[in-house]
């Protein structure tokens, strides 16, 4: 099913209800763009309880605000009746709202002109109450009316005028950039979910850097993240990093990041070197270099804090945190055990780990011999030879004769390096490698 045709649909029969129906929003700048929206958006001046009468199972998951979601199979339309938003106590929902047969009055409580506009999927003539068609002509982000008011409306409409002007490549109009200056410590009241999906998205969509860049232009990449803002002017040994400082090469990382990346990644990206600023230690003397010792380790305890802090996951900050600490591993690979590298490349989604040594590399000294050394490894290597079935377990070690205790998992291991390293097979092979290993102990 069709999120268009959906959508079209359901402005037909609110138009057969008497109504007045436009797509509206984010869909109809795309269209304009020759972009295919994401979704679709539908503004009406039925009332949210009209809108649940005609489409029976619904969702009025916020018909107090005028919104109600149409569900049809898998697709999923926003209906918003037309409305005025009175007043704003806590930085994003209006005190109350106040419902509206006009169009144009709803346009102008909507955030910004390129996402005021509406369109009547009829005959596809665009309703253009804030100029929104020029800004786009113009490749400009404005808010509409009052920058100040949109923003005190809602202060996470900052971080979206950087996500707009960034995945666009659009710049942001001088009074609204100004408005976001004034206000960008206030960001941080937002909730701390609504602001790492937004992070997110500017992560994703493709243009991180440039979002990044205008992060920091707008002064809202040291509320958001001051730990990423101290990376600027950290230098770094140029015989590995001859781009320059932490900032500009976690930057030229971001840079890479390709739309529709993992999210886990792209924070992996971001945070890899944030244990860097606070371990910097400069040269002792004219034959040492600078040096970053336990940014690792350090850096592992500030990602998982930034991801409690933004309320990820366990399983999201596991993986960026696992980002984070098997990074500089990869140095190592070609000197590695067997047993090691196959237990390395097990990590999950090894393929992350991967990508990002890849663009690590591409982003400092340019040499991928590591990263081909590990790809070729993997493309040799049998997945039944890096992951074997094991052979043998805690029962059969009892049955062996031992005590179970801590030595067990030392014996376990040492039967899975073992059989890594191709040494053994088969379990009558473990079981004399384990009473080989300890008549060894013993004599």
């Amino acid at each position: 099913m069709n999120a268009r045709d959906t959508a079209e649909r359901i402005c037909a029969k609110l138009r057969e209800a008497g109504y007045q129906a436009l797509l509206v929003g984010g869909c109809v700048r795309d269209l304009i763009l020759g972009r295919e929206p994401a979704d679709y958006d539908v503004a009406t001046d039925a009332t949210p309880e009209r809108v649940l009468e005609l489409f029976p199972g619904s969702l009025a998951v916020g018909a107090q605000f005028g919104v109600v979601i149409v569900v049809e199979g898998a697709v999923q339309v926003e209906v918003a009746t037309f409305r005025a938003d009175l007043g704003y106590e806590d930085g994003r929902h209006p005190v109350r709202v106040e419902f509206s047969s006009s169009p144009k009055q709803d346009a102008l409580r909507r955030d910004f002109t390129i996402n005021g506009l509406m369109m009547d999927p009829r005959d596809g003539r665009v309703l253009d109450f804030v100029k929104g068609q020029e800004d786009l002509q113009a490749r400009i982000i404005r808010a509409i009316g009052d920058p100040g008011q949109r923003f005190e409306e809602d202060k996470l409409r900052m971080a979206r005028a950087v996500r707009f002007a960034s995945r666009f490549g659009y710049k942001i109009e001088e009074r609204t950039r100004a408005a976001i200056v004034l206000r960008a410590a206030q960001i941080l009241q937002v909730s701390q979910e609504r602001l790492r999906d937004e992070l997110t998205k500017l992560l994703t969509e493709g243009a991180a850097r440039r979002a990044f860049e205008l992060l920091d232009d707008t002064h809202l990449l040291e509320p958001l993240l001051p730990e990423i803002a101290r990376m600027k002017g950290v230098e770094q040994p140029p015989q590995f990093h001859p781009e320059g400082d932490v900032w500009t090469h976690t930057l030229l990382m971001l840079e890479k990041l390709p739309a529709g990346v993992s999210a886990t990644l792209a924070w992996g990206v971001l945070l890899h070197d944030v244990g860097k600023p606070p371990t910097f230690t400069p040269p002792s003397n004219p034959a040492d270099r600078i040096r970053f010792n336990e940014h690792v380790e350090v850096g592992v305890r500030m990602a998982e804090h930034i991801c409690r802090r933004f309320r990820f996951s366990n399983d999201d900050t596991e993986q960026i945190s696992a980002l984070v600490a098997n990074h500089m591993r990869f140095k190592d690979v070609q000197q590695m055990r067997v047993s090691t590298l196959k237990r390395f490349v097990r990590l999950p989604r090894f393929e992350e780990h991967l990508e990002l040594h890849r663009i690590d590399c591409l982003s400092s000294h340019g040499s991928l011999e590591n990263y081909d050394f590990v790809k070729e490894f993997l493309a040799q290597t049998p997945p039944e030879d890096v992951r074997p079935p094991r052979l043998l377990t805690g029962e059969d070690l009892k049955g062996m004769g031992y005590r179970p205790g801590p030595e067990f998992r030392e014996i376990l291991q040492a039967v899975e390096d073992a059989q890594l390293e191709g040494l053994i097979h088969d379990r009558e092979e473990a079981m004399r490698f384990v009473r080989g290993q300890k008549d060894r102990r013993s004599a």
